[in-house]
């Protein structure tokens, strides 16, 4: 179990892996505070701008909670950015600054920072900002590189990926302050954004096959790195729990409506799939200033990564946006639905006759000689 003696331990040896000094305010541009939402909505937010940089200003609070994470009632002592899995994501233009409050109630038990990947120096951050229960850092980058990219905790060894699968993960989008483009320099606009998350869960089971409950992180923790080393998760969940974005929880558009979607996944590879649409656009390695790729049926989503893919819907109903290693998505959870409204259109799909029994005078030879067989 992690004791207050381990988060000062943890804190130490940020203080030897990088040692800056302290900066005043020496930045002279405009600030923008900016009011974090939970996934899968996005915090409003300009697609392009002819303003020049600013600092953005943001605030997260980690939080250390029991979470249900299926229809049965499974629990996981869940380690979050403000609460949600994933974290809230961040939305700034290229050339803009940053500016983190990372605060850690006294009320967690555990050491926390956080690893920008979109951030250059200082692990990404992390090396910056470990702080134990009860304190609150402040942390600046510049937003060098365009994209999304993905951020998680990253205290230090094994903490690592335990703090990661437990929720500790979010992403944040960098977009070009001309906003984004197709490969000839069109300009893409979205009307919607919708951000996913998905998470690898690995909850341990007793002598009985049941999943086990725990009353705090650190009680967890033995039994749970037991089940992370073998590599086989128990769940595959989209923002946090088996159908989270599902039935009531579903994302909603209407026909003609193009929308946004950031799928990031900190810890595994997946690949994502709308089923009955298409990436019109897809910036699988989620950087902006490569060029898109076009209409894509599957994309690849690496580990440690975001993308992104922008798709106008075409026609109304339930479209299932799933990863396509179909087990995970239809066994282990990661599955997440698109309500869409609008007018169905014939030409593009059409039952032409419904199901009825083939008749008689339709059966073939092969059809007419199984039945004799039978008989």
């Amino acid at each position: 179990m992690m004791t207050r003696r381990h988060a000062l331990m943890g804190a130490a040896l940020s203080a030897l892996l990088v040692t800056v000094p302290a900066l005043a305010d020496d930045i002279n541009l405009p600030r923008q505070s900016v009011d974090l939402v939970a996934p899968p909505f996005v915090h409003a937010h300009e697609q392009a701008t002819k303003e020049g940089p600013k600092v953005m200003q943001f605030r997260m609070v980690i939080k250390e909670q029991e979470v249900v994470i299926d229809d049965a009632g499974t629990k996981l002592q869940a380690m979050t950015f403000n609460g949600s899995m994933p974290g809230p994501m961040m939305v700034v233009h290229e050339g803009d600054y940053v500016e983190l409050t990372l605060v850690n109630p006294e009320t967690n038990t555990m050491p926390h920072n956080i690893d920008f990947h979109s951030a250059t120096g200082g692990l990404g951050g992390g090396a910056l900002t470990l702080i134990n229960p009860g304190e609150q850092t402040v942390l600046r980058w510049k937003a060098t590189r365009t994209g999304t990219f993905v951020y998680h905790c990253a205290p230090e060894g094994s903490m690592i990926p335990w703090h990661v699968v437990s929720g500790m993960h979010g992403a944040v989008m960098v977009l070009p302050r001309a906003g984004l483009k197709d490969r000839d320099g069109k300009p893409l606009h979205y009307d919607k954004i919708y951000y996913i998350g998905e998470n690898d869960l690995y909850i341990p089971r007793d002598e009985n096959g049941k999943y086990k409950s725990y009353d705090s992180p650190g009680e967890a923790y033995a039994d749970t790195m037991e089940v992370m080393r073998k590599l086989i998760p128990t769940h595959v969940v989209f923002n946090g729990k088996v159908g989270a974005l599902t039935g009531k929880n579903a994302m909603t558009a209407k026909v003609g409506e193009t929308v946004l979607v950031v799928h990031s996944q900190a810890n595994r590879d997946s690949r994502p799939h709308l089923i009955g649409g298409h990436g019109d656009y897809v910036w699988e390695t989620g950087k902006f200033s490569n060029p898109p790729e076009k209409d894509l049926e599957t994309w690849f989503i690496r580990g440690g990564s975001a993308g992104a893919a922008l798709y106008t819907f075409r026609q109304p109903g339930i479209y299932a946006y799933v990863n396509h290693n179909l087990i995970e998505a239809v066994e282990l959870g990661a599955t997440a639905h698109f309500k869409v409204e609008g007018d169905w259109n014939n030409d593009l799909m059409k039952q032409v006759t419904p199901p009825e029994p083939i008749p008689p005078a339709k059966l073939g030879a092969a059809e007419t000689a199984a039945k004799s067989l039978v008989r």
